[in-house]
């Protein structure tokens, strides 16, 4: 299995839950500016569509990198990291638009600003504190396994008295 349970910390997982909290708000918001002609779209003005559609699907990416986290994946590491390289080059290509002279909202700027931050911020955590990170570095890490609670510096092997994940 590609889980690794361990000391990740709960505030980990408490991390994960805002990710997905933060997609489902996402996906909400976006999809209410594309797909509902109404009182979303014109609130969002001089909105830039493939900011927009990003964002849309950037916000199931949220709650699967979310999910992953959350259930202590190690593929969600790499997720989330790309999540944070996605928005910012998106940023970057938002940043071009507008010193080409397109049209845009300053509250844009703003949440492209704030989303850029937060995953960088959790990739950043995510390679750091999660549990998977620390058997690549070697670092001492606490296992649970099914015989019992402990700490070890192994990897995970059989020196260890755990199987790898």
């Amino acid at each position: 299995m590609n889980e690794v349970r361990g000391s990740g910390g709960g505030w980990l997982r408490g991390m994960a839950v805002v990710a997905i909290i933060f997609g489902a708000m996402t996906i909400k918001a976006g999809g209410s500016v594309l797909f509902i002609d109404g009182e979303a779209r014109q609130a969002a003005g001089a909105y830039v569509p493939f900011v927009v559609w990003f964002n849309f699907f950037a916000g199931f990416a949220y709650i699967i990198g979310g999910i992953g986290l959350f259930t202590g994946r190690k593929w969600s590491v790499g997720f989330i990291a790309v999540i944070a390289m996605s928005t910012l080059a998106v940023f970057g290509f938002f940043l071009l638009h507008i010193y080409g002279g397109g049209t845009y909202e300053a509250r844009t700027v703003a949440a492209m600003s704030f989303r850029s931050v937060v995953w960088v911020l959790m990739a950043i955590a995510a390679w750091k504190f999660h549990p998977a990170q620390r058997l690549i570095s070697g670092d001492e890490v606490k296992h649970n396994c099914q015989t019992s609670d402990h700490t070890c510096s192994e990897t995970g092997g059989a020196g260890c008295g755990c199987k790898s994940s």
